[in-house]
């Protein structure tokens, strides 16, 4: 704690330090070029804006914030400012002192038939260090094939090279052999802990209400830490500071509307986004559904003010929720509140700071009305953050940044109240858990030369398992049957349990062999210290999570890739191969049959070993002209060793799928008729099945195979959609479209999963004596047209 505390009150010093003196390397000769970057027709503020410096062939971008800026040797300059999608202005900048240049873009309307907020420059691909990572265009998604027509990033996400789904209808996903619990999902900074609604069909991401959302498979920026396979980074829109805004939607099963507009033009701003689904209103109107209900609505909102250049504040909230009722007498229901508080403040030209305040928590209920065997069961996680970030610019060829970061995090497995008259149950509670994790950074990003640029730096985290709790002692912790508990100790409140500190190093460089190809390569280490508790291949809603502790120790991963990058068709065309490998350590299973099911010795069922994946992807994406999108095939393999688990052998990871392979395109047939597809393959993935029985006494049980020792056939389906859009006439504000679609279009039977039952005939009469066996499939979806109607003013 001490040397946290000491670091931070260093790097705040270090701040104030840079703030009083930004020009002291050369404060004769060099001044700083600054500004904010936005967009004309709604001061929206644009990411990652390429500012080029033609005399001297370098240049910046801007940050997540619109800001960028350029510290030069006195002269003239011509600058040029250029993002796809918008007109390039060229302007000559004459630098004599510390200068103040904001600038405003104008959507390109001739070459554009419909304005798409894009985030990167033509070749960014090729020219950025940054390799693993993959921009979701939001406006591309919106055309693309959806279920049950919501438009939705995760699915898309799921067709990206590293990326794998555990199939159809589910919002989880797996990067280069990581679990499911092993991403970081962060909405404006928030993290999100279950992004499903009804199980999985729809995310908790409403597409109207992006900005951005951009996927890092590795090479991941030091700021960010704790899971170990990747980061999913969404921002929202800050909202239209000129003009009211609104826009909405009405698909299948769900209908969602959003408003924009300025509280004080150009000053500040706001957007709500609201969704709700109406299964539960359409089950209603059938009898044999009375008291039966599945729904889910979602709210997002964000006001954003600027007082000056020099500070802004964000407040971005979301809650969502989801319902579902049977028969009158049982429900579950879960959700996330996320909340974050965000001051950019800019001590001078050079020293961008980001001050965040983050609150977050995930929730289940699970609720019995029975006079008898009434209960209700709640169980949630919360944590609240701060962190400190600075980015400081001395020069184009020079970035650095550092910061702090702190989460004090809260763990409650579940709470029992009874809930009937005289029902069976007794109030019970779980024993909440406590931890307080905390981290400092320092990156830095340097071109050495024309061709040769590099990003390093380290992530310093420490991990405290906090009081109060009783840690119980046993003689054979991994013995989970005949366990012996051999002491206890009491720990008080804010007392530490256990504590854990990592150097988490990363490393990355480009090599540019010429205007359109490039090399890289890159390392991390990531370290995650909290747990998922499930035994389940697809996570839902009504698993809990569990900090570090004496018997569990943190996840480690160690990830190195490398790849080819080459843009071809000046510029329109984007390809990429990609080789990785990765080696993890303390990865969590469970014992065989293990009970995690309200067990206050669940530390008995841990069991903790060795991971290894690697593979190689490719992927061919057009983000220009009438036909966009991507074609990717994966090939990997993630193989698992856990001591005492499959008899001590090496099984596969039940989300292992060798060969993967997507392609999603859209083309525009005309100014108002634009079609789009999806096909998608996978390789089947691991299960355990049964593959006989023994008897005991007069107990008969199955016996099973090796762990994932079996592979559910291979998945394959194809999409096809198509967008109407009314005639356009840029100077009406109504505008609306219509997008009509056919999921799975040659109804194949995908199995989702497998079970075994007493064998029996199409009509449901045992054969034989009743102790033969059979295995059978489930299916989630067969062809299911769709028709979305949209609307914006």
């Amino acid at each position: 704690m001490k040397t946290i505390a000491t670091f931070v009150v260093l790097t705040l010093g270090f701040g104030a330090i840079f703030a009083q003196n930004p020009t002291k390397a050369d404060p004769k000769t060099q001044y700083t070029l600054s500004g904010y970057i936005k967009d004309a027709a709604s001061a929206e503020e644009l990411l990652y804006v390429n500012v080029w410096v033609e005399p001297l062939k370098t240049g910046a971008t801007s940050n997540t914030y619109g800001f960028y800026s350029l510290t030069l040797a006195a002269g003239t300059y011509k600058l040029t400012f250029s993002y796809l999608g918008y007109q390039s202005i060229t302007k000559e900048i004459v630098l004599n002192r510390d200068t103040e240049y904001n600038i405003e873009l104008q959507a390109d309307t001739q070459t554009l038939q419909e304005v798409e907020i894009s985030d990167k420059k033509a070749d960014h691909a090729v020219r950025e260090i940054a390799m693993s990572r993959l921009d979701v265009p939001i406006q591309q998604v919106k055309k693309l094939p959806a279920l049950l027509g919501e438009p939705d990033i995760i699915k898309t996400i799921q067709t990206l090279p590293g990326v794998t789904s555990a199939g159809e209808g589910t919002s989880s996903f797996y990067v280069r052999g990581g679990a499911a619990d092993q991403n970081l999902i962060l909405i404006d900074e928030a993290p999100v802990y279950d992004v499903s609604h009804l199980f999985g069909l729809f995310s908790v991401f409403n597409a109207d209400i992006l900005k951005s959302a951009e996927l890092y498979k590795g090479g991941i920026p030091t700021k960010y830490g704790g899971r170990l396979s990747s980061l999913l980074e969404v921002t929202t829109k800050d909202g239209n500071a000129r003009q009211l805004e609104g826009a909405g939607s009405v698909s299948t099963l769900a209908a969602k509307a959003s408003l924009e507009g300025p509280i004080v033009k150009d000053k500040a701003s706001f957007i709500v986004a609201a969704r709700r689904s109406y299964v539960d209103l359409l089950m209603r109107q059938i009898p044999d559904l009375e008291g039966t209900s599945v729904k889910f609505h979602d709210l997002n909102g964000k006001v954003n003010w600027k007082i000056n250049n020099n500070n802004r504040f964000f407040v971005s909230a979301y809650t969502g929720r989801d319902v579902m009722r049977f028969n009158d007498d049982f429900q579950m229901d879960w959700g996330n509140k996320t909340t974050s508080v965000r001051w950019n403040h800019l001590f001078n030209e050079r020293l961008f700071a980001n001050t965040t305040l983050v609150y977050s928590d995930f929730d289940y209920a699970l609720e019995q009305t029975d006079a008898l065997e009434g209960f209700r069961w709640e169980a949630n996680q919360k944590e609240y953050s701060v962190k400190q970030d600075f980015t400081w610019f001395p020069s184009p060829k020079f970035t650095l940044q550092f910061g702090y970061q702190g989460t004090y995090r809260q763990f409650q497995p579940g709470d029992i109240q009874p809930n009937g008259e005289n029902t069976i149950f007794k109030p019970t509670t779980l024993q909440a858990r406590y931890a307080l994790d905390q981290a400092l950074y320092l990156g830095a990003e340097q071109k050495i030369s024309a061709r040769l640029a590099i990003q390093y730096g380290v992530r310093f985290s420490l991990f405290q398992n906090l009081g109060p709790e009783t840690i119980y002692r046993y003689n054979n912790a991994s013995d989970n049957v005949n366990y012996i508990v051999s002491d206890s100790i009491r720990y008080k409140k804010g007392q530490t349990i256990a504590s854990f500190a990592n150097p988490e190093p990363r490393f990355a460089a480009r090599y540019q062999l010429n205007a359109s190809s490039a090399l890289k390569f890159s390392y991390n280490r990531m370290v995650q210290y909290i747990h998922l508790i499930s035994n389940s291949t697809v996570p839902i809603p009504f698993n809990t999570w569990s900090p570090s502790s004496p018997y569990l120790k943190p996840q480690k991963a160690d990830q190195v890739a490398m790849g080819y990058f080459k843009n071809l068709d000046q510029n329109t065309w984007e390809f990429s191969a990609e080789a990785y490998y990765k080696t993890s350590q303390n990865i969590t299973e469970f014992a065989d049959n293990a009970n995690i099911f309200f067990n206050e010795h669940i530390a008995t069922e841990f069991r903790q070993g060795k991971a290894t994946s690697y593979g190689l992807e490719f992927l061919l994406r057009r983000n220009v002209g009438d036909l966009r999108g991507f074609v990717s095939y994966t090939l990997s393999k993630t193989d698992v060793r856990i001591p005492t688990v499959n008899n001590d052998q090496t099984f596969p990871a039940n989300y292992d799928r060798r060969h993967s392979f997507n392609l999603s395109m859209t083309y525009d047939l005309s100014p108002r008729w634009s079609i789009g597809g999806n096909f998608t393959y996978a390789s089947g993935r691991p299960i355990t099945l049964p593959t006989g029985k023994y008897s005991f006494g007069n107990y008969e049980a199955n016996l099973y195979s090796g762990r994932n020792g079996y592979r559910l056939p291979d998945f394959h389906r194809m999409d096809i959609a198509a967008t109407y859009e009314p005639g356009k006439n840029k100077d009406r504000r109504w505008k609306n479209s219509w997008v009509f679609g056919i999921y799975n279009v040659y109804n194949r039977q995908n199995p989702f999963s497998i079970y075994t039952r007493t064998k029996q005939d199409d009509e449901g009469n045992v054969i034989g004596d009743g102790t033969e066996k059979e295995a059978r499939l489930v299916y989630l979806f067969s062809v299911l047209p769709y028709v979305t109607w949209s609307f914006k003013f």
